[in-house]
């Protein structure tokens, strides 16, 4: 397996995967998307709030903040579901300081409540934009609250996702056929401008050739039938972006990391 990486910032990878099959490449998706494990809000605590918004949709909001899960501050806490404190009976919160981070919010004048504005116990852990509306306050209207985040995993709620884009298609292959002229029609067609027409010799050519999602609109314009579209076999580009919580470099070795996991248990089991 070859990997090419062709982009790559804080919160996008595009890499292009080669020797691989379709299945190898979904695996990486479906990990991705749900079982890499993200710090996000689950438990709200409302003291006051006299805003015009109901408490269920502010506790939803908040939950939807991405709170920055990165090694450091995933390896701060235990998984809740680990954790000790669920056997304790004099615990009837069903978390504890080991497990999970708090949140305060306390706001009492006129304005729009941001993510900035909500506190943590651990400075390490806190929401990864600071310019998150949450809620508008009027004259005389106060917000007072404690949110509790814990880790949890995609597949049991999307606020726990930490990519926004995970996704992978076939490296586009685009033929044409020499004895037949390609219209100006059939280049204006393709929505990406992946062809270009050449006036004086009337030769197609092709730019960019990764930014073709296969819509085949070039063929179905094309009455004579001198262009396909196709994909090579075994290669692939692939896509993650995240919402800033982690980095796509951070998902992407966390997803091999419980890809091992998962075909080591299968060994074990035979």
């Amino acid at each position: 397996m070859e990997i090419e990486v062709k982009e790559k910032n804080e919160n996008e990878m595009i890499f292009i995967l080669s020797d691989v099959d379709v299945a190898f490449a979904n695996a990486i998706r479906r990990i991705g998307m749900m079982e890499v494990p993200k710090i996000a809000i689950e438990h709200v605590n409302i003291i006051k709030n006299s805003s015009a918004m109901f408490d269920e949709v502010l506790a939803h909001r908040l939950g939807l903040v991405p709170i920055v899960s990165d090694n450091e501050a995933i390896e701060a806490l235990i998984s809740n579901e680990d954790c000790d404190c669920k056997d304790d009976v004099n615990n009837t919160n069903g978390y504890c300081s080991k497990c999970s981070v708090s949140f305060t919010l306390i706001k009492n004048t006129p304005g729009v409540v941001y993510s900035k504005d909500l506190h943590s116990n651990d400075p390490k852990i806190k929401p990864v934009y600071d310019t998150i509306p949450l809620l508008k306050l009027k004259d005389d209207q106060e917000v007072e609250l404690e949110a509790v985040a814990i880790i949890g995993k995609g597949k049991d709620h999307a606020k726990w996702m930490p990519t926004t884009v995970c996704t992978y298609k076939q490296y586009p292959v685009i033929t044409f056929n020499d004895e037949k002229e390609l219209s100006n029609d059939v280049v204006e067609a393709c929505p990406n401008n992946i062809l270009k027409l050449n006036k004086k010799t009337k030769e197609p050519t092709v730019q960019n050739i990764e930014d073709c999602t296969l819509c085949k609109f070039c063929v179905r314009t094309s009455e004579n039938k001198a262009i396909d579209v196709g994909y090579e076999e075994n290669k692939i580009i692939f896509k993650i972006e995240t919402d800033g919580s982690m980095t796509p470099k951070e998902v992407l070795l966390k997803v091999c990391d419980v890809l091992n996991s998962k075909a080591d248990r299968f060994i074990e089991f035979f």
